[in-house]
């Protein structure tokens, strides 16, 4: 299907040497010449000026150059693409996650990549936020999900899933129905530990209305979700927690959201990977994230 002219002119405007690109091509010289001539008689133009022993594209030729190019990169594109489809691909992908996207939200877009690309082994790691992005830089994981955007500029972000922090405490708990900031200050509270995204989140939410976390009543400091919400159900303490973790405790009345007046928590999963090419492999599992 691709026309191998179009294939030796590329090869001769980045060498700018006939004998050269012939040797990458595995023709003789004047086959080169022959393609050459025939795509000049086509658009009846010249592709190349000769001063001797050296080679510069013309105008003409810098046009042609530019889209081969671009020609070429989706033919190896379309290659790729068709070697997933007919499951030609092995590989493994190591994904990192933050702990509230990997136990809530991750599984189901994992279950449909490995229903696509059956052959593609799937490694996931849980942690926070800030290990995420370490594991990244340190090539320990491929691609992450993250709860916010940090500015690393070393890492690329792309919107994943919106998502909503809310107050929560036990159905039973004694509360008004909607609380003022300055309830905060002898509410006794459960938080995630140092890196969580989540923790940054509110904490950033906080200071907007002129309060400091580490000035609030702490009463525990927990490493994932789950404690956090076994811990709710089994005393009057409070947490702020994803939505999105909490939707069977809403449903059989484990626990509830407290309302508080002006202050809302809306953030963003990230899919975050390094900056620069990324394998076949990362790229359409971060198309299938993205695109959903």
């Amino acid at each position: 299907m691709f026309d191998f002219r179009l294939k030796v002119f590329y090869i001769v405007s980045q060498r700018l040497n006939f004998t050269k690109a012939a040797n990458e091509l595995f023709i003789s010289q004047p086959a080169v010449s022959k393609h050459i001539k025939e795509i000049e008689k086509q658009y009846q133009c010249t592709l190349f000026e000769r001063n001797g022993n050296s080679l510069k594209l013309t105008p003409e030729g810098e046009i042609l150059e530019k889209y081969a190019s671009e020609i070429i990169a989706l033919y190896k594109e379309m290659d790729a693409e068709i070697s997933f489809i007919n499951e030609k691909h092995h590989g493994l992908i190591k994904i990192g996650s933050s702990t509230t996207a990997s136990q809530y939200v991750l599984p189901k877009y994992l279950a449909t990549f490995k229903i696509t690309y059956p052959h593609v082994a799937i490694e996931l790691k849980t942690a926070n936020t800030e290990k995420i992005e370490k594991l990244l830089l340190d090539h320990t994981i491929d691609i992450g999900i993250v709860e916010g955007k940090s500015k690393r500029s070393s890492l690329n972000y792309v919107p994943f899933k919106k998502d909503e922090i809310v107050l929560c405490t036990k159905i039973n708990t004694p509360s008004k129905p909607v609380l003022q900031i300055s309830d905060f200050r002898k509410l006794p509270l459960i938080i995630r530990e140092k890196g969580s995204g989540t923790l940054e989140i509110i904490r950033s939410a906080l200071l907007q209305e002129n309060l400091k976390l580490d000035e609030l009543p702490i009463e525990m400091v927990l490493e994932n979700t789950e404690s956090i919400k076994n811990y709710l159900q089994n005393s009057n303490a409070f947490a702020f927690i994803s939505i999105s973790a909490i939707t069977d405790e809403l449903k059989h009345k484990k626990l509830k959201i407290i309302d508080v007046e002006n202050l809302v928590m809306e953030r963003y999963y990230y899919v975050v990977t390094r900056q620069g090419t990324q394998s076949q492999t990362t790229t359409r599992l971060e198309r299938l994230l993205t695109y959903n």
